[in-house]
């Protein structure tokens, strides 16, 4: 494996790239060969959460899904936020059961997802996708056993230069998300600020994919 994106929108089918390509329940397309799974709390319907759950728990099973998520906590959404955490609660149990990592979207909510994370025990590896803010709380979610994912933030924004290289070599992945630049695009800006070469950068995220995703 060359390079790693812990998560896209975008199935490419790169010979070159290990994608986790992130579908939900009710638009789940079985051509994509490695899958995150889960429900957004931007997109948590009432009316159909047990048909979500449903097929939630069918695909989780196959050995194409490497993830549960991205899911998570938003106080964006119109969803009322205790409905969210007995979601995000549901999918964490789920994950624990299966034994497979999450991928997690998260807005204004990083103290009650670490709360939740702690309340329920979970083992199973948790990944903040998109991380983009300030130091200490990259350490907070470091110390509670967190992984951090960089991608369309560090392209965007200088200022996570600084956050970004203090992040151990071993709690970290790269992704895409919904950006018009590639993986290597990212790979290449990762390495720059990490001051190694990308071919190093490609053998440290390997070794993260193991330990995380067993692959």
């Amino acid at each position: 494996m060359q390079y790693f994106n812990l998560h896209t929108h975008q199935f490419t089918n790169d010979a070159e790239i290990l994608e986790l390509v992130n579908q939900y329940p009710q638009e789940f397309d079985a051509a994509i060969s490695n899958y995150s799974i889960g429900i957004h709390p931007l997109f948590i319907d009432e009316n159909r959460l047990e048909s979500d759950f449903q097929i939630l728990e069918q695909k989780i099973s196959s050995p194409a899904c490497l993830a549960i998520g991205e899911c998570g906590l938003d106080k964006r959404s119109e969803t009322a936020f205790e409905t969210q955490l007995k979601v995000l609660e549901r999918q964490l149990l789920l994950a624990e059961k299966f034994q497979k990592p999450v991928v997690i979207h998260c807005v204004l909510a990083f103290q009650e997802l670490v709360e939740i994370k702690n309340r329920l025990k979970i083992t199973t590896p948790i990944i903040i996708h998109g991380f983009s803010k300030k130091e200490q709380l990259a350490k907070q979610l470091l110390s509670n056993g967190f992984y951090l994912s960089f991608g369309k933030n560090l392209l965007r924004n200088p200022e996570l230069e600084n956050v970004f290289v203090n992040i151990p070599e071993n709690r970290f992945f790269l992704e895409t998300d919904m950006v018009e630049e590639g993986i290597r695009e990212v790979y290449a800006l990762a390495a720059k600020y990490k001051k190694i070469s990308i071919e190093d950068l490609q053998q440290l995220i390997t070794e993260n994919v193991k330990t995380v995703f067993k692959k």
